[in-house]
């Protein structure tokens, strides 16, 4: 049937075509963007599931770097033990000395000045030793890991003894005399043990952390792997998609334009 008031055909053409252009957008967004969801009316189940992950993998990025930064107070504090363990065993040193009797007085006093030199060195590592401004001896290091959830948090405690001659038990202590030198012999020798305690207790926490950090960056390589499946386009397949589209664009336009021309052949009737 001929009619001058609709044409269905043209209509039908009409349709396909915006649906093939608009297709065809979609594909060009995606491969603009390398992203096959770029809004949420595209997969608003995928657009969830990647929002959810990123937000995993930024979680436990930070938390790597965390567990760095945690690991690097811990160092620092091994570190300055390493100094003082060195200056006690020189302590050690004069003490034995001091405790052997026909010392003069003058030698005595010679050794005492270096042993009570060592004291106040150690004084002051434990009052200067610092990570990013604040004090580390007499502290407890948290460091806090999440993968972005409840059920995946942890936080990790390492108690960092103080740095003191009294927390070393050698407060008071001294070598002017063999008596004297004895005790302070038995006394440094115990202080050794306390502070290679410590560095025990300080090694154990920077393993940890280091497994931690290792476990957390898997976790963001799989979680990335994972993201990307959901969230990522296939060029491949999208370029092979855009060429489909280009080429019903034109049968679409070719066919409207068809549609058009009949619409005029009713004019031919009037003629």
């Amino acid at each position: 049937m001929l009619s001058i008031l609709n044409s269905v055909s043209s209509l039908t053409a009409e349709n396909a075509l915006s649906s093939t252009q608009a297709s065809l957008q979609n594909t060009l967004t995606e491969l603009s963007t390398g992203l096959k969801i770029n809004t949420g009316s595209d997969d608003a189940a995928g657009l969830s599931i990647a929002n959810g992950l990123a937000a995993n993998i930024s979680a436990l990025n930070q938390s790597s770097q965390n567990a760095s930064d945690g690991v690097g107070l811990l160092q620092t504090a091994d570190g300055a033990l390493s100094q003082v363990t060195t200056l006690l065993n020189r302590a050690v040193t004069l003490a034995t000395e001091a405790s052997n009797g026909g010392l003069s007085t003058s030698q005595a006093t010679a050794l005492d000045t270096e042993y009570q030199s060592i004291l106040t060195e150690i004084g002051n590592i434990g009052s200067t030793t610092n990570y990013n401004g604040t004090s580390i001896f007499g502290t407890t290091a948290t460091v806090f890991t999440s993968d972005g959830t409840t059920s995946g948090s942890n936080t990790t405690s390492t108690t960092i003894g103080a740095l003191t001659t009294a927390a070393l038990g050698l407060t008071g202590t001294d070598l002017t005399s063999t008596g004297d030198a004895q005790t302070a012999l038995t006394d440094i020798t115990a202080a050794i043990s306390t502070v290679a305690a410590n560095r025990g207790s300080i090694g154990a926490s920077v393993n940890q952390l280091n497994a931690d950090q290792n476990v957390e960056n898997t976790e963001v390589t799989n979680l990335t792997s994972a993201e990307d499946n959901v969230q990522n386009a296939d060029i491949g397949q999208t370029v092979a998609q855009m060429t489909q589209y280009n080429v019903l664009e034109q049968t679409g336009m070719a066919a409207l334009s068809q549609s058009n021309q009949a619409q005029q052949a009713v004019l031919k009737l009037l003629q």
